[in-house]
């Protein structure tokens, strides 16, 4: 079948909606195209299909495809950031990372190394998990292409700075710690948002102070509100070159039941939409979208919201780097 495609900006982009129905044809993530068919890509979306680092439930090496499934129905035009990202920048559809599901160690390097092979020429990467081992390799790269420690934004229920599990130091519950221990987070811009739900002891708070970490629990955002929220990350962060890591499990369950660790109490879809769309013009240089297991998922709840946290990460970086190509 013919790929009819909007052509906007001198950018290929998305299947032609209004002549292929959506449900037609193989996913892509937003029906854009694959990296082999552009010349170069501003931004890649890649999937890490990975969950051998869970504590509770797997799954959510399925949840990349999951996602660009329930990504059919999103549209060209972010009228939410009066934004069309896919005509003002090249994004591309960067398929699968191959990675050993036996050997957590072995996988760690491969995503490292395929995330600097896909940023060799200045792309920027949205990547969907998979577990959130997978952040840990995707931080290395980004320290490593912006030549410093970067800021951290984590959205997520968890903390995610334990030390080990079963005596395991990388697994999804540990990839902030062993990031700040290897030096490639900058520890004063660095903060979870959204966290909740009981913990081990109150050392795990005090570790993760130590570390440098701010807390935004999911009660802080309902009682102070979004412009809050985003005004106090914003102040912490500043210019810094940002990584942008999404838990799916920092939405509350009623909006995203397709997760591996469950937590009650959580943020909307609406507020962490929201919260995103504040961080308008920082200086985005990589973010992923994981924890989406699609075994426990309804309807496509959480995958719909997983895809369009995407399509705003997407919106976010396509406007600050052609607003940058501008200046």
């Amino acid at each position: 079948m013919e790929e009819l495609r909007i052509t906007a900006g001198g950018h290929l982009g998305p299947i032609d909606s209004a002549r292929i129905p959506r449900y037609a044809g193989a996913a892509t993530f937003a029906r854009l195209p694959r990296m082999d068919q552009v010349t170069k890509a501003d931004i890649a979306v890649v999937g890490v299909p990975f969950d051998s680092g869970v504590s509770y439930r797997p799954g959510a090496r399925f949840g990349a495809n999951h996602v660009r499934e329930a990504s059919r129905l999103l549209r060209p035009y972010n009228p939410a950031m009066d934004c069309s990202p896919f005509e003002r920048v090249q994004v591309a559809d960067a398929g699968d990372m191959a990675v050993n599901p036996f050997n957590i160690n072995e996988a760690i390097e491969t995503i490292q190394q395929n995330a600097l092979d896909l940023t060799h020429d200045g792309a920027r990467l949205v990547t969907l998990g998979g577990d959130h081992t997978i952040a840990l390799p995707l931080l290395r790269a980004a320290s490593e292409r912006a030549g410093e420690p970067v800021a951290l934004l984590h959205f997520d229920a968890h903390l995610d700075t334990w030390d080990t599990y079963f005596g395991a130091e990388y697994t999804h519950g540990t990839p902030f710690r062993r990031a700040v221990e290897e030096g490639i987070l900058d520890t004063e811009a660095i903060s979870h948002v959204g966290t909740r739900g009981p913990l081990y002891g109150v050392k795990d708070l005090e570790d993760d102070r130590r570390f440098g970490f701010g807390i935004v629990t999911s009660s802080d955002v309902f009682r102070q509100g979004v412009d809050e929220t985003v005004a106090r990350l914003r102040d912490r962060i500043g210019t810094r070159p940002l990584y942008v890591s999404i838990d799916i499990d920092v939405l509350d369950p009623a909006h995203a039941p397709g997760t591996g660790t469950p937590e009650a109490g959580g943020i909307t879809s609406r507020e962490l939409l929201e919260i995103l769309r504040g961080l308008r013009g920082m200086n985005l240089v990589g973010a992923d979208v994981v924890e989406v297991a699609p075994a426990y998922d309804h309807a496509e709840i959480t995958g719909v919201a997983a895809s369009h946290v995407a399509y705003d990460l997407v919106s976010l970086m396509a406007d600050e780097i052609s607003t940058r190509k501008d200046a």
